[in-house]
């Protein structure tokens, strides 16, 4: 979700300013064949961020996974969610079970994460992605692909 010339799109941007604040910058990173999202206001590194697609029941649902310089996260956002049912997994009381966590934790549903009747495999399918972005973005960070 970016556009020409690498910027990312309005929706990602409106994304990176509602988890990081006003005048938050969030420029691409490529990392391999992937791209992250190296977020500043003026010369202050405020964190990491990263779309990705997973596959609901039948569509895909993008989202965005953001990180603070501790590689602590510090949000999700849906950004796209296509299904006729599940979009529960885009409301603020679920989405904020993950603030804080780490590549460490399991993020496991029913455990860490609660499910929701009706969007199970939603639920199921973005904690496995949030997961896999948490755990590159903590990679990638100790690495100094993005710093």
């Amino acid at each position: 979700m970016t556009q020409i010339g690498g910027a990312p799109s309005p929706k990602v941007a409106a994304s990176v300013t509602r988890i990081f604040g006003r005048g938050a910058v969030a420029t691409p990173v490529a990392v391999n064949a992937d791209t992250a999202l190296r977020v500043t206001r003026g010369d202050s590194l405020l964190g990491f961020a990263v779309v990705r697609n997973v596959k609901g029941k039948d569509q895909p649902i993008t989202f965005l996974v953001a990180t603070d310089t501790a590689d602590k996260l510090k949000d999700i956002d849906i950004l796209v969610y296509r299904e006729p049912y599940g979009g529960e997994v885009a409301y603020e009381a679920w989405r904020r079970q993950f603030r804080g966590k780490s590549a460490t934790d399991t993020l496991e549903v029913g455990r860490q994460i609660r499910s929701i009747s009706g969007a199970t495999i939603s639920v199921n399918a973005v904690t496995l992605g949030v997961r896999r972005a948490l755990a590159d973005l903590t990679s990638w960070h100790r690495e100094g692909l993005i710093k």
